[in-house]
């Protein structure tokens, strides 16, 4: 049996759908309080991680966890998970962390994260650790502008990362669960190819089949825009990798392509498959 945490978000969704679809017991857990709709023979149990005690009942059983934290985990207690998840006999851990954490562990926005994979390094479990880099879906939040006027801005209009869609992290956590043969691995995600905000932007308008317009933001503008939704250190550390990008952040890591055996999927596939959230 495994266990997903934030199974309602864009790969923990997608991760139990795959797992159940492949036979495996699975058990969702969420913190939300309204009702969450699982595939049918899914387990939901509802549950907390800054409350370490809620996740036990959930643990029990459990072969391996797959553990992703909200933000940085700045405020998680994850030793005390890590005890829960051993006291109920877990074996593994599939850690989602952030590819920043390994090109930018000092930063203060991924100094947390960081910490968190050493401890999970260090907890006597089986561990594989995931590092996505940018999220395909974070182009979401341009949908209510390009809803409302057919029109995004955004800072570094130019410079390109390799975003990864969601649904490849969800399939590659779904097959280092299914296989142990991941212990010990630190997996970097990206997609196939640099994608620019610019060209993120014509891709919606492709999959739309109507014209965006695009603004290029100032830093400042992007700062003032990102600190409404985001804390500052957080914001600082996201516009420096959308800045100014390490060589290694730019990478396509081949680490997608070899779990899978097929090429992760670019940004205008996630576009098309998405285009009625941008309607």
């Amino acid at each position: 049996m495994f266990v997903v945490t934030g199974a309602t978000g864009n790969v923990g969704r997608t991760l139990v759908a795959v797992l159940a679809s492949r036979g495996a017991a699975v058990t969702a857990v969420s913190r939300g309080r309204r009702p969450v709709a699982v595939p049918e023979g899914v387990r939901h149990h509802r549950a907390d991680l800054t409350i370490p005690d809620s996740l036990g009942p959930a643990l029990t059983g459990a072969e391996a966890l797959f553990l992703l934290v909200e933000g940085a985990g700045a405020d998680l207690d994850t030793p005390a998970i890590l005890r829960a998840a051993t006291a109920a006999g877990v074996k593994r851990i599939v850690l989602q962390s952030s590819q920043a954490a390994g090109t930018r562990p000092g930063s203060v926005s991924h100094t947390p994260l960081a910490a968190i994979e050493d401890l999970v390094r260090r907890s006597g479990l089986g561990w594989t650790i995931l590092r996505p880099g940018g999220f395909a879906s974070n182009a979401l939040a341009w949908a209510e502008p390009i809803r409302a006027h057919r029109a995004v801005a955004a800072p570094f209009a130019d410079i390109g990362l390799p975003v990864i869609d969601p649904d490849d992290i969800a399939e590659v956590a779904a097959a280092v669960l299914l296989h142990d043969g991941y212990d010990g691995r630190t997996l970097e995600l990206t997609g196939p190819e640099l994608s620019t905000p610019r060209r993120r932007a014509a891709d919606l308008a492709a999959a739309l089949g109507e014209p965006i317009a695009f603004a290029e933001q100032t830093p400042e503008q992007a700062r003032e825009q990102m600190t409404r939704f985001m804390p500052p250190p957080v914001v600082e550390g996201t516009l420096a990798i959308l800045g100014t990008p390490t060589a290694r952040e730019q990478r396509i890591s081949p680490d997608v392509a070899a779990v899978l055996g097929r090429p992760p999927r670019p940004f205008a596939a996630w576009a098309a498959r998405n285009a009625a959230a941008f309607r």
